[in-house]
């Protein structure tokens, strides 16, 4: 009985070495370490620049350090590989991985780009990151950037944003007549629709071009990124609000093919990413413009002046006859058009209870104490 048994287990030992031996035949000598990623990002914006350029920073520092260094991109500043508008270009044919700018910079490509930028009297910087999210506007945009060649995310959103510097009042809304101004996106076709001629100059000549009189006023962002640029020494008026742009969305795209070939633990680890890198932009934003519209006030002694009502009421006007006309120029540009503005009805009433609120706080609460 007893030799059964050793002669059974002998049986069972070779059996389970004999398969082992087999399986180890599959097993790769070495096992293959996952593939490391370099990618350069282009931006539109001057490195490091406040809120714009350390949003891209912050979206590659978050990319390197969650993929643990699996994927590490380099931000280039506008002009060290590539010019701010040829960014999109560089992307496309992939020479270059992945870009950071403003949807409205790629109009000229494919028009329906510029909406998801921002909208005049459109959404809030909330209702924008609800709408991208939630509501539709993530899928409308990879379809826009598609045609680029390219995967969109948000990444950055400038919060609320001021009216512009100019150097003559605006009383009436013919006060834009024969006005050359710095207004991109539809906001500049507005003022086009109001009489002014709109150039497009890239954030690095905003100053010299106003210091020489090659435009009578500029939009930019706010008190935080117009402060940087010393904007207030070249300007007599800052005008609230910003009712071309109540807030405007970065984009960060990424050449479709490159993208395509990541794997999808480092694609989930970009979409967080820009999530997040979206969220700091505007905590940076916000505090950055409370700060900056002291120094503006008290140091330099600006002046800010709110567009009259009449004016208000007008530039809304003319903005819904020129959205709407633009809008059908083409299927995507009225999708997207058609999106947003259904996103924004549906937010009105309860943005009463926001307006309300600061209303009243702005009433009844003493700041001087």
């Amino acid at each position: 009985m007893k030799k059964k048994n050793n002669r059974r287990n002998f049986l069972k030992k070779t059996a389970l070495l004999s398969t082992a031996a087999a399986f180890s035949t599959f097993i790769p000598k070495k096992i293959k370490a996952a593939k490391s990623y370099n990618w350069k990002m282009v931006t539109t914006w001057p490195k490091n620049f406040p809120g714009l350029g350390t949003c891209a920073e912050i979206f590659a520092k978050m990319v390197n350090e969650g993929s643990d260094g699996k994927m590490n991109i380099t931000v280039f500043g506008s002009g060290e590989i590539v010019p701010a508008f040829e960014a999109m270009d560089a992307v496309s044919s992939g020479a270059i991985e992945m870009g950071h700018g403003g949807p409205y910079y790629w109009k000229g490509k494919v028009a329906a780009a510029q909406y998801l930028s921002a909208i005049p009297f459109g959404l809030t910087p909330q209702e924008q990151n609800s709408w991208f999210e939630k509501g539709g506007g993530q899928e409308i945009a990879d379809k826009i950037y598609e045609k680029m060649g390219c995967k969109f995310f948000v990444c950055g959103n400038t919060g609320p944003q001021m009216g512009g510097w100019y150097n003559k009042e605006i009383k009436t809304i013919e006060d834009y007549q024969g006005l050359k101004m710095r207004a991109p996106g539809l906001g500049g076709e507005v003022i086009k629709a109001a009489g002014g001629t709109v150039v497009n100059i890239h954030g690095g000549e905003l100053l010299t071009s106003i210091q020489s009189g090659a435009i009578d006023a500029l939009e930019w962002v706010g008190p935080y990124n117009d402060l940087a640029f010393g904007i207030h020494k070249a300007a007599k008026y800052y005008y609230y609000p910003g009712w071309h742009e109540p807030a405007a969305i970065l984009d960060c795209f990424i050449n479709l093919k490159k993208w395509n070939s990541l794997p999808n633990n480092l694609k989930k680890i970009i979409a967080l990413s820009a999530k997040a890198a979206t969220q700091q932009m505007t905590n940076e934003m916000i505090a950055g413009n409370n700060m900056a519209l002291k120094t503006l006030l008290n140091k330099h002694g600006v002046k800010v002046k709110p567009f009259p009502d009449e004016v208000l009421k007008k530039l809304a006007i003319l903005s819904n006859k020129v959205l709407n006309k633009l809008s059908s120029s083409d299927e995507l540009s009225k999708k997207v058009y058609k999106s947003i503005i259904k996103f924004r009805n549906d937010s009105i009433k309860r943005s009463e209870n926001q307006k309300k609120f600061l209303e009243t706080r702005m009433k009844y609460v003493n700041y001087e104490k």
